[in-house]
């Protein structure tokens, strides 16, 4: 027989309480697979990376995650807000689109529509043509799309990454652009849960406005960006070449574009994201950028590259509180710890947020401190004792931050007027 009971997602949701299952007419969800199991997931694919008979585990979960959420509107309550905000403001905060290009404020970071209107008036090409158009003709004012992504646009800590990829791409002659308030979030906080139709309005609606610039590349450093513009946006028309900010770093190093000035007597650890690692296969790039800053010295965690733990963010997970059992990114910081390196180095900006808050949880601030790929380059670019393209008042003063609300980013990254300017120094 079955048993009803109540789920802690606000759904009810059905025990199954017969000795032999085989002789009773099942539901799927519910009755075979929970559903704590469909939300505790976090689509990392480490089951898929692990299975022997390869099985497809996470594109099921998301299936049945699409059906609870588009049939029964059955989901956590916590993504009732993030599915509201997404439509509405086009983030999963309650940040107005005017303030997605804040963190750029005094960077003199050129917005895609002052370039495009720039080109029109200079009878140039904003982006260079397809392959296959004609030679000739003046060249473009612009070579990438830097893709910002919400927590780059939003989150104080990550605000500070996105200064120093920007710093980095001046320092380093990058004809960049950002598209400020017409950038809309890629979806994947809409898609990962299930809400479909969503993610298919933020998805139509970034491909039509990056296809009417004539966008051709796509420089992000968020993976679950990455991996949605550059295999999913397809589907939409939407064919760019999408790169993540660790293989554009390793390529503007190894072309000289990019020279480090300063020797860092470091050693760091490296955390393989999810959605770069597992998902795309790009596990080389970032240690090549970390292995590349004079005097750093790499020291693996023990689960790495494909067989990493998740940091704990991903599936939609970031706004979902864990109820049960360690918490992801608690268990992941004690890997890092492990290897008594005093620099987590990270290459996602769910991750940081995660870790950020696994770092506070496990009283380690004496001990480790996090870095982004982007940020251990640009201090290592240091010209006249700051990193290159940041400003001291903003490394002071990152600005507003979305973790005044625990539920915001999984647990917060902290209270921004706290926060120390980044730093190699010994913590």
């Amino acid at each position: 027989m079955l048993a009803a009971g109540k789920s802690p997602f606000g759904s009810t949701a059905t025990a199954v309480a017969t000795a032999d299952p085989h002789t009773a007419e099942l539901p799927l969800i519910g009755g075979w697979v929970m559903e704590e199991t469909l939300w505790s997931c976090t689509t990392c694919r480490a089951c898929m990376e692990a299975c022997p008979v390869f099985i497809e585990h996470v594109p099921k979960i998301t299936d049945m995650r699409r059906y609870l959420v588009m049939q029964e509107s059955r989901f956590p309550a916590e993504l009732t807000r993030v599915f509201r905000n997404l439509e509405q403001k086009g983030n999963p905060w309650e940040f107005s689109p005017n303030q997605r290009a804040a963190w750029a404020d005094g960077l003199d970071v050129p917005m895609l529509a002052d370039m495009h209107a720039q080109a029109e008036a200079e009878h140039r090409p904003l982006f260079a043509p397809a392959a296959d158009a004609a030679p000739g003709g003046e060249p473009p004012l612009l070579e990438v799309l830097y893709w910002v992504g919400c927590l780059g646009s939003f989150d104080a800590r990550n605000q500070r990454i996105a200064q120093a990829l920007a710093g980095i791409f001046k320092e380093a002659g990058v004809k960049f652009a950002i598209l400020g308030k017409e950038e809309s979030c890629c979806g994947d906080p809409a898609r990962r849960p299930g809400n479909e139709y969503l993610f298919q309005t933020l998805a139509q609606t970034n491909v039509e406005i990056m296809n009417a610039y004539g966008v051709r590349k796509v420089i992000t450093s968020c993976p679950h960006c990455f991996n949605t513009i550059k295999n999913e946006y397809p589907e939409f028309g939407g064919n760019y070449d999408v790169v993540h900010h660790s293989e554009f770093l390793d390529y503007l190093i190894k072309s000289g574009k990019v020279q480090m000035a300063q020797k860092v007597e470091q050693e760091i650890t490296y955390h393989d994201p999810c959605y770069l690692g597992r998902y795309n296969d790009v596990y080389d790039a970032p240690r090549a950028v970390l292995e590349a800053i004079p005097g750093v010295e790499l020291k693996e965690m023990k689960r790495n590259r494909n067989n990493a733990l998740c940091c704990g963010a991903g599936g939609g997970r970031m706004w979902i509180e864990e109820h049960n059992g360690r918490r992801m990114n608690q268990n992941r910081m004690q890997d890092a710890l492990d290897t008594g390196a005093p620099t987590l180095a990270a290459a996602c900006p769910f991750c940081t947020s995660m870790f950020e808050d696994g770092i506070k949880g496990k009283d380690a601030g004496d001990r480790i401190r996090l870095m982004d790929i982007a940020e251990l380059v640009s201090l290592s670019m240091r010209r006249d004792g700051q990193p290159v393209g940041v400003h001291a008042e903003s490394l002071a003063d990152p600005g507003t931050s979305t973790n005044t609300d625990p539920l915001a980013t999984g647990g917060g990254v902290g209270d921004p007027g706290k926060e120390e300017p980044p730093s190699l120094a010994t913590p």
